[in-house]
């Protein structure tokens, strides 16, 4: 079977779209942000990094101290039923999060290591890394 003409072009769209689908949800929007820290003077407050949501997470991975509390700050934009929800499993911690609204998220990570959260779909990702 030759593909022709035209089919060519359709050929060439469809591994585009592949493509772009594969980067915008696997390699897109990866450097890690530096939560920081409220009251540089206190070693127990808590590190602070805002997480827009709108189509995933941004920034999607957050470095942390481990050991002292976090404080993530989801801002959620978009509407799709996909993001209406967070969930980070280690710290057996599931939050709603309302359109047009900020929700406050509060985990410590009591090592070193790599805390994955996603969408209730488990279709969105982000991560907390927590070093020493």
């Amino acid at each position: 079977m030759m593909i022709h003409g035209s089919e060519w072009i359709v050929v060439a769209a469809g591994v585009a779209a592949i493509v772009w689908v594969n980067w915008y949800f696997f390699i897109a929007g990866r450097s890690p942000a530096v939560a920081t820290v409220a009251s540089a003077s206190d070693a127990g407050s808590p590190q602070e990094q805002v997480i827009t949501v709108d189509g995933g997470y941004s920034p999607a991975v957050v470095r942390v101290k481990a050991g002292r509390p976090v404080r993530l700050v989801f801002d959620r934009r978009d509407t799709g039923s996909c993001s209406e929800e967070v969930v980070f499993p280690a710290f057996g911690v599931r939050r709603f999060l309302p359109t047009g609204k900020k929700t406050v998220v509060e985990v410590t990570p009591p090592k070193a290591g790599r805390y994955d959260f996603t969408c209730g779909m488990s279709m969105l990702h982000g991560a907390l890394v927590a070093e020493d």
